[in-house]
């Protein structure tokens, strides 16, 4: 006998068979129901707390709730909000109908959120009272829009307040009425927008059984067990977020503490109130974690970082377990274990399910001392993302022929099947842990009239990793500088989100070039870091 006849998305779906994220939900609602699950940390520090049975009974009710105002299978809902209840509860609600939940960066202006909106079809908006006539002018066609109460735990003003929309409240409807469907493990669930090289944000379509693997795989690479507690302050419209602090927590039917956003000043007053255990560690949270002094008897077991770094690990008292991922593979595709030693730096090794390559610029796998771009294997929509939704030319640049994902991320082979990091193609700059594209910038900046050539690159900031700057040929060499620097500002802070917008304009009279005559960003890059701080 062999598999002739059985199409590959059907083998796919065949590995969680009968399961999808409300089988997950209400597994633990049964199993495991007056186990806390979501613990909402918000500012005031009025916590509150859902057991996996209250969830459960939460998304059914706004699952009848959007069922009545006609949201049914495939149909997109934003949801723009920072952290807060309501948004969790409501993208699980949009998985029980078998909608997609469209969550979306809060720092994007409304030209970036009508694109948004536009590109996927949004058929309804959830949204906070901040962002309510934002997201009412970048959606005019939208069928509806409801708005939470507060501000992420925050009472809104009273202009805030006078928006017109229906409350979040009305979405919740009588549990029972909640639809009820076969399971479909490749059925999109969530779409994220994650910025590369290309003009526009790409929407990366992750899929019921997406959250299904990360939910399998997650707490064996970071070691989280049933009592657990992993505390999220990252945004909730990025993947460490949804997948690797959430998907992770709902593997084993632990509990997760969110914030509305990350607090350095309660960050370790928070761990102690909750027992934390498990903690996602980006540069700012180091930073932030030293500035206020390391607890001796402080509950974290496990940092979530992006390399082995034993001294790290020595000073913040816990295991630094390396992970690399990217929205496009889900979780950590490449990660340590404990078991294992590596090389100071290194990145760990390829995780089960996944196949890796390092290829280099002619082509073929590197050897050991030799930089390539990292190519990821695994099964689309399964162990990585499905598509870029609407976008078959950007699927195809990212998925070759073969199914190996174009990660963009330059890594070095090291001996015994180790990888050090190297780079990242510096089109793609990362701002504080957000995904910025140098070409959109760029597109933004030639919006303004007199500029023969434009170049955004990165430059080193001391708490952010990198901030965009912007290199200017000017059209007439007698133009003045400050006025055109001023109308430059002026066009990207109107059409992107603010860690978008060049923190400096530089003028040149010719850009650098490199092989090809192609402009060398390396110099630039350079040349934009021997200039003061900005």
């Amino acid at each position: 006998m062999t598999s002739q006849g059985i199409a590959p998305d059907a083998a796919a779906a065949y590995q969680f068979s009968g399961q999808d994220i409300p089988w997950l939900v209400d597994h633990w609602a049964e199993h495991r129901g007056d186990h806390p699950f979501l613990v909402w940390e918000p500012k005031d520090g009025s916590d509150r707390t859902w057991t996996y049975s209250e969830f459960a009974a939460a998304t059914r009710r706004v699952a009848a709730g959007l069922t009545g105002r006609g949201v049914g299978v495939g149909d997109m809902v934003l949801i723009h909000a920072e952290n807060c209840p309501e948004a969790v509860i409501a993208w699980y609600a949009c998985a029980r109908v078998g909608a997609i939940a469209v969550t979306t960066n809060i720092r994007s202006v409304a030209a970036e959120v009508e694109y948004f909106i536009s590109h996927t079809g949004c058929v309804g908006a959830i949204t906070q009272p901040r962002f309510a006539s934002l997201v009412s002018e970048a959606g005019p066609d939208l069928g509806w829009i409801v708005v939470t109460d507060d501000n992420s735990g925050v009472p809104a003003g009273a202009d805030e307040l006078d928006h017109g929309f229906d409350a979040f409240s009305s979405l919740e409807g009588d549990a029972a009425d909640a639809p009820e469907r076969a399971a479909d493990p490749m059925l999109p669930a969530g779409i994220l927008f994650t910025s590369g090289t290309t003009s526009k944000p790409k929407a990366v379509v992750h899929t019921h059984a997406n959250a299904l693997w990360a939910a399998k795989v997650n707490p064996t690479n970071i070691e989280l067990g049933a009592d657990d507690t992993y505390l999220a302050s990252l945004p909730f419209f990025h993947v460490n977020t949804q997948s690797w602090a959430i998907w992770s927590v709902l593997g084993t039917g632990a509990t997760v503490v969110l914030q509305p956003r990350f607090s350095a000043s309660r960050f370790w007053e928070v761990i102690a109130k909750h027992s934390v255990t498990h903690i996602s560690l980006i540069p700012f949270v180091i930073k932030a974690a030293f500035e206020q002094g390391i607890p001796e008897d402080h509950t974290v077991k496990v940092g979530v970082f992006g390399l082995i770094m034993p001294v790290l690990e020595e000073m913040m008292g816990m295991r630094v377990v390396a992970a690399y991922g990217m929205t496009e593979l889900v979780t950590h595709c490449i990660r340590s274990n404990p078991w294992e030693h590596y090389p100071d730096m290194a990145m760990g090794k390829v995780a089960p399910g996944y196949e890796y390559l390092i290829v280099t610029e002619d082509g073929r796998p590197a050897e050991v001392g030799e930089m390539g771009e990292l190519w990821i294997r695994g099964i689309r929509g399964v162990s990585v993302c499905l598509e870029y939704f609407g976008n078959e030319e950007a699927t195809g640049k990212f998925f070759d022929d073969d199914g190996w994902a174009h990660t963009g991320d330059v890594v070095r082979l090291l001996e015994d099947g180790n990888i050090r990091y190297c780079d990242r193609d510096k089109d793609a700059l990362k701002v504080g842990g957000e995904n910025v594209s140098a070409r959109e910038v760029e597109d933004a900046v030639r919006t303004v009239p007199g500029l023969e050539d434009v170049a955004v690159v990165a430059k080193s900031h001391e708490m952010l990793d990198m901030v965009p700057v912007v290199f200017v040929v000017k059209g007439d060499p007698n133009a003045d500088e400050e006025a055109l620097s001023e109308q430059i500002i002026e066009a990207c802070s109107a059409n992107l989100a603010d860690f978008k917008v060049p923190r400096a304009v530089y003028f040149v009279e010719e850009f650098p070039t490199a092989e090809l005559g192609k402009v060398s960003k390396k110099d630039l890059r350079e040349l934009a870091d021997s200039y003061p701080a900005v």
